[in-house]
This record gives structure tokens, C-alpha cells and sequence, in this order.
């Protein structure tokens, strides 16, 4: 007779696993995502904050640049207003307006200038200048400066 033997395994007793590691894992990895969103979303925000400090300054420079190219013009008129408009400067555009304010007696020899005799007129001037950068920025500059030259009777 052939006897048969059965063979039985052995198995370790099994320990009682209740899923802490997987737990401890799954929150940690939560924490890192949070952590994770929210660099994300500051450096997006710090991003266009910066991009629109730029604009700001662009619109800053451009109105600075207005001022200079009215001056630098020499066109100084009592009558009219002198306006310009929609000058590009880099990215950035600039409207310029100068007006006449008044003209201001001042005695010859406080200036020394020997320009013949008599009164010696310092005529005020405004310009104005608004400057337009990207995004919708702008910045507006007032400037006011005097020009002597020779006066009435």
C-alpha cells in the first residue's frame, strides 16, 4: 500500500497589521501637496506683482521722458498750450502738455545779465506729462520751470 503524506505548511502566526504606515504615509503625503499648492500660488502671485511694478515704472519713465522731450523742444509760447500726444517711449506711450502760467517782472540787476535796459521777465511754465505703460498703468508728472528773457517797456 502506498501511504501518502500530506504535507502541511507552516505559516507564521499572523501579526496584527491594522494600516498605521499606510495612514502615516497617505497624511504626510497630503501635507507635502498643501505644502506644494501653496508655493505654487505664492510664486504666481509674487509673479504678477512684479510685473506690474515693472509696468508702473515704465509708465514712471515714460512721463520723466515727456517732461525732458518738452523742454528740450525750446518752444515756449505765451499763446497757446503746446500738446503732444501718444509719443512712444519703449513700451510705453506719454502725452505732454505745456502751459504758460504767467510772466513775472524782476529787476535787471538782480540777474546781471546785461540784456540792454530795463526789466528783466521770468515767464512760469507747466508741463504735464502722463505716461501709459503696460496693463493698464500710468503715472503723471507736473513740472514747472521759469524762463528768463528780456521784458516789456
Amino acid at each position: 500500500m502506498i501511504e501518502s503524506r500530506s504535507r502541511t505548511r507552516i505559516v507564521a502566526p499572523r501579526s496584527r497589521q491594522t494600516g498605521a504606515a499606510l495612514f502615516v504615509g497617505l497624511v504626510l503625503l497630503l501635507v507635502m501637496t498643501v505644502l506644494g499648492v501653496s508655493g505654487m500660488s505664492t510664486a504666481t502671485l509674487e509673479l504678477a506683482m512684479a510685473g506690474n511694478a515693472q509696468a508702473q515704472q515704465q509708465a514712471f519713465q515714460a512721463a520723466e521722458t515727456g517732461i525732458d522731450i518738452a523742454i528740450a523742444r525750446g518752444t515756449f509760447t505765451t499763446f497757446e498750450p503746446m500738446t503732444l500726444t501718444g509719443i512712444a517711449v519703449g513700451d510705453a506711450e506719454v502725452d505732454v502738455e505745456m502751459t504758460f502760467q504767467q510772466a513775472t517782472g524782476v529787476p535787471d540787476t538782480a540777474f546781471s545779465l546785461g540784456v540792454g535796459t530795463g526789466a528783466v521777465q521770468a515767464f512760469h511754465f507747466d508741463v504735464v506729462a502722463t505716461g501709459r505703460g503696460p496693463r493698464g498703468a500710468r503715472s503723471t508728472h507736473t513740472q514747472s520751470f521759469y524762463v528768463v528773457g528780456p521784458g516789456g517797456p
